[in-house]
């Protein structure tokens, strides 16, 4: 499976985003993907992750600086999740990149995701 992320850009506070994430190669019915994001000398840290099982979204989790702000979606035909960023503030700045795997035991545990794709920068000025 290979992972191409897209979407980033600069925007204002208050501002809002929409990052895309499409799968290609070898996909699989039962899924996880994830959003994480690595601020400038900071480490990376999980932002937010969709679960499926075959069509239907089984559960999504977010972190909690941006739950309420931001939704994870999926769109089945294009093998491609969302991450809808709104309210966005100036800590959000930061590469964001999609992840994936088959089964993970911890939707935030960077560590599980075996499929990672390229960052996209998003950078939100004040």
């Amino acid at each position: 499976v290979q992972l191409q992320a897209s979407g980033g850009g600069s925007v204002q506070a208050g501002g809002s985003l929409r990052l895309s994430c499409a799968a290609s190669g070898r996909t699989y019915s039962n899924y996880v993907m994830a959003w994480f994001r690595q601020a400038p000398g900071k480490e990376r840290e999980f932002v937010a992750a969709i679960k499926w099982y075959g069509r239907y979204v089984n559960y999504s989790y977010f972190a909690d600086s941006v739950k309420g702000r931001f939704t994870i979606s999926r769109d089945n035909a294009k093998n491609t999740i969302f991450l809808q960023m709104d309210s966005l503030r100036p800590e959000d700045t930061a590469v964001y990149y999609c992840a994936a795997a088959e089964a993970v035991s911890r939707l935030a545990g960077e560590n599980e995701y075996v499929t990672w794709g390229q960052g996209t920068q998003v950078t939100v000025s004040s």
